[in-house]
């Protein structure tokens, strides 16, 4: 009689096999991997340094108060002395002409409190506080270039004699608060752009003074208006 012979089939080996097979799949796809992801991520990497350089081109001193629509407010010997804010000055670049209130006029925090002039396009500016305007800066209307070169000194534009200066202090951004607002608004221009930081820069590597006007040469004023009308 003849006898039947067995062929055993060790599963557990081939199983066994079989995941090695895969595990060496993988190993032979991840270095293929990190080199189509590696320059992805490094140009990840060097976008989010490009923007904290970016970020540090603002001069925000910490003495100042801040309004949310880029004007500050500086206490001088019961006055105060506003004026627009070195973000502001940088977006728009060199006004043709300043418009500002008479003295002897109010202003409003919150509201209109000079205008500017470039292209031939009128940008309204809000005052950071409420009060009568005492002085009016004579200098920066004689060279509106002020603003960029000293917009927290030889800059400024007003001297009020405020209202309800200790209530509106209140609205006004400082110390912690105002750390916030200025990510909040570089996180914001940054989705503005959608990454290309590019249009912001000269050839020499140092962003353009009016760079609103690189990112829509045709709508940047409304843009603008984005930034310096904050919703109420």
């Amino acid at each position: 009689m003849e006898l039947y012979q067995y062929q055993w089939v060790d599963f557990f080996a081939t199983k066994g096999l079989k995941y090695l097979l895969i595990l060496g799949f993988w190993l032979a796809l991840f270095p293929f991997w990190r080199l189509l992801m590696g320059p992805a991520r490094r140009v990840s990497l060097l976008a989010s340094r490009v923007w904290e350089a970016f970020s540090g081109w603002f001069n925000f001193p910490q003495t100042l108060y801040y309004h949310q629509g880029h004007t500050w407010a500086k206490l001088e010997d019961g006055l105060v002395k506003v004026g627009l804010d070195d973000f502001a000055q940088k977006l728009l670049g060199r006004p043709e002409a300043i418009e500002l209130p008479l003295i002897g006029g109010k202003v409003k925090q919150g509201d209109i409190g000079w205008r500017m002039k470039i292209e031939g396009r009128t940008l309204e500016m809000l005052s950071p506080v409420s009060g009568e305007v005492l002085a009016i800066n004579k200098k920066v209307l004689e060279d509106p270039g002020l603003i960029l070169k000293d917009p927290y000194g030889e800059g400024w534009l007003l001297k009020v004699e405020p209202d309800n200066l200790k209530v509106e202090l209140r609205n006004l951004l400082r110390g912690e608060s105002l750390k916030g607002w200025i990510q909040g608004t570089i996180d914001r221009l940054r989705g503005r752009l959608g990454g290309e930081l590019g249009l912001m820069y000269q050839d020499g590597g140092l962003p353009v003074s009016g760079f609103v006007r690189m990112i829509d040469p045709q709508n940047w004023d409304q843009i603008a208006r984005e930034f310096l009308i904050p919703e109420r």
